[in-house]
């Protein structure tokens, strides 16, 4: 098996957003639950498609809606910066703002759209924000995301944000349990976002330094796969690959935090997803499908949702990166 240390297009990577975005819609009570599954196949795969826009797309408008460079921004702490969109506008200018990134304010945007999409029952873009939403709440939850490093282009480990969120997570996720237990309505969104992004950012640095500690310390002839002529292998991206072994011990020392992020981000889109819901009323989501559609998908979502409990997700086959 070949690992890359190239800087994917994907954050998080396929594996991680579709599994994301699939077992958040397995964490919604059933009042909400039941017609997300109707369309679980379409908020599955289009998990990956804000990445699609940035990169195959080239849209310039979607770039910085997947990062925020605190760095960039003086960042003291959460309560320092400034707290919506219209607060950032206020303080900073536009062109500053898409250079440094927009993640936790686009997330609040995204959100009340997504609850006027629920009061108005508009199915197209309920599912079309919800999808999309999951995807960037995903993004909060990787520390490079969070950090102007975010490659480590800045400590010698150009490559590492790949290898964290596409790499592993394809290597040993089918090992996570991805049980997240019931949703929560959350009170104030732009609390809780500015805080998944305090917590992602507080962890780039372990996630960095431990890399460089095993790198350091790793049989420098070890750390990358050679061909039989005796040099680095090489990706179709043209960088280089790291060998199966220091990949199983970065994992390892991580010591679970690829899991908890992937898991944390799980809870907080189905969270957000239901906060939408419950801010829009609670609108009765069963006319907007045929009743035949719902009693035919019936049967697979009670096992889908028997089987998550046990920490799996099933249903789908995502495109491996690696």
């Amino acid at each position: 098996m070949i690992f890359s240390s190239s800087q994917h297009a994907f954050a998080w990577g396929r594996w991680g957003h579709m599994h994301i975005n699939r077992a958040a819609i397995l964490a919604l009570p059933d009042s909400v639950g039941t017609f997300f599954y109707d369309h679980a196949d379409f908020i599955t795969e289009e998990s990956v498609i804000p990445d699609s826009r940035k990169y195959v797309l080239n849209d310039k408008d979607e770039f910085p809606r997947h990062f925020i460079d605190l760095e960039l921004y003086n960042y003291s702490s959460a309560a320092s910066m400034p707290q919506t969109m219209k607060q950032a506008l206020a303080q900073f200018s536009n062109d500053s703002i898409q250079k440094n990134g927009i993640l936790p304010w686009y997330i609040q945007d995204v959100m009340e759209k997504l609850s006027n999409a629920f009061k108005e029952k508009d199915r197209t873009e309920i599912l079309f924000l919800s999808a999309d939403l999951g995807h960037y709440i995903a993004d909060a939850h990787m520390p490079l995301h969070t950090s102007v490093n975010h490659n480590g282009q800045f400590t010698d480990q150009v490559g590492i944000h790949a290898f964290w969120e596409s790499l592993l997570p394809e290597m040993f996720g089918n090992n996570y349990n991805l049980y997240t237990g019931p949703v929560h309505y959350i009170d104030n969104i732009t609390n809780a976002t500015w805080a998944i992004v305090a917590h992602s950012f507080i962890l780039k640095d372990s996630l960095l330094s431990i890399e460089k500690r095993l790198h350091t310390s790793y049989p420098a002839d070890k750390v990358y796969l050679k061909d039989a002529l005796g040099n680095i292998k090489k990706t179709k991206f043209h960088q280089s690959v790291y060998s199966p072994d220091y990949a199983t011990q970065y994992h390892a020392l991580l010591k679970g935090m690829v899991e908890q992020q992937m898991k944390a981000a799980i809870a907080t889109t189905a969270s957000y997803w239901y906060t939408a819901w419950v801010n829009a009323g609670r609108p009765d989501l069963s006319s907007l499908d045929l009743k035949v559609t719902t009693t035919k998908n019936a049967k697979d979502y009670t096992a889908e949702k028997k089987l998550w409990k046990t920490g799996k997700i099933t249903g789908f086959k995502p495109e491996n990166e690696f």
